[in-house]
């Protein structure tokens, strides 16, 4: 007769490290995030297989869809280790749906893939609520996600993000190059703050200058350092959306990683060339800190960070003055930052020995 203590041990899930029960608890209490972000052709409710959405039920009648997905890169890392997880769902959010406007499409409905070695349900709860607030921002609706539960993947407390948005835009009203000429003028809708670019290089600094993130930051007594680098990604969709479909704005660039200089060479049509007055706008705070802390060049600068500028647009002379007032109206700081030349497609951004740390004028290229 065999003991029981030499019998063969029972594995389970659980004791490989994954919680079903605490999963599914999960699911429960996102439910009512879900549900808030609700919006004509989505119910948002979680559970099954898939989402649905009704796009006739939306206003659509001759549609075509737009998809985007993107992360936030190691700006989790930042909010990981320092408790800061209630925005970084809206920078998720963010990602997308300002690369889904920029095509003139309505951001529709959002799916996030949430993965990390030990659920931390309290964690990923403070998570999704910034993924509803970021779809509640721009009017698309949480229809679903994914949480992945992988020990051995991930350091402790430790997790990822990625976001998937799909959205809509009526037939014949994409946003193109086509109308894009030389006179037009390019508008800066102001940043938030660094967005979700460049944190590579700004936890490269934090550690090496060994930054006292909890401490006041030098630029703003009145908040802590890692509440400015963690600010979250502005969201365009709202204020944009009615010019879009108004034919007021030929073109828009979303501005990420390549900064000002790489991104708007991406909406342009050969033979249009995108001028960038630096001068025409004062350096944030927070971006003028990063750039004296690194010690980084101007031209470094404007490839590496949007520099203040999180949106930029481009629109004829003649409406460049009411599409200001418009987007003023919705909420944007608005900066005419540029114009339009005959060139060569690319972008040069320029600025003078008064501005961003220069010693010297200067001036860098990208050909796109």
């Amino acid at each position: 007769m065999t003991s029981r203590h030499n019998q063969p041990e029972s594995y389970s899930y659980e004791k490989a490290g994954v919680s079903i029960d605490a999963g599914n608890a999960l699911v429960k209490a996102i439910a009512p995030l879900a549900r808030a972000t609700a919006r004509p052709g989505a119910e948002a409710d979680l559970g099954g297989f898939g989402g649905f959405f009704d796009l006739k039920a939306a206003g659509y009648k001759d549609p075509l869809l737009v998809a985007a997905n993107d992360g936030v890169g190691t700006k989790v890392k930042l909010a990981v280790d320092h408790d800061r997880h209630d925005t970084i769902g809206i920078d998720l959010v963010a990602m997308c749906v300002n690369d889904l406007v920029v095509q003139g499409a309505e951001p529709l409905f959002f799916l996030d893939y949430f993965a990390t070695g030990k659920l931390d349900s309290a964690v990923a709860e403070r998570v999704v609520a910034g993924i509803a607030e970021g779809c509640k921002q721009a009017g698309c609706a949480l229809i679903g996600g994914e949480t992945a539960e992988m020990p051995g993947m991930y350091g402790d407390g430790d997790y990822d993000l990625a976001g998937f948005c799909v959205g809509a835009v009526e037939r014949g009203t994409v946003l193109t190059d086509e109308a894009i000429a030389a006179g037009d003028v390019v508008l800066g809708l102001a940043s938030s703050g660094v967005h979700s670019n460049g944190y590579s290089l700004v936890r490269r600094l934090a550690a090496d200058k060994g930054w006292a993130l909890d401490a006041p930051a030098p630029f703003d007594a009145g908040r802590p350092l890692i509440d400015a680098l963690i600010e979250p990604t502005r969201i365009y969709v709202r204020s944009l959306l009615p010019l879009v479909r108004g034919g007021k704005l030929k073109g828009l660039a979303h501005i990420t990683g390549g900064g000002l200089l790489e991104n708007i060479p991406r909406v342009l049509p050969e033979g249009c060339f995108a001028n960038i007055d630096a001068d025409r706008w004062m350096q944030p705070a927070l971006m003028a800190f990063l750039q004296g802390e690194g010690n980084i060049a101007p031209e470094e600068m404007a490839r590496t960070f949007n520099c203040g500028i999180g949106m930029a647009a481009i629109v004829s002379r003649q409406e460049a003055d009411q599409v200001t007032e418009a987007l003023e109206a919705a909420g944007e700081t608005v900066l005419r930052i540029g114009r339009i030349e005959d060139g060569k497609r690319g972008c040069r951004v320029s600025g003078s020995a008064d501005g961003w740390g220069a010693m010297q004028d200067w001036s860098v290229t990208h050909n796109g």
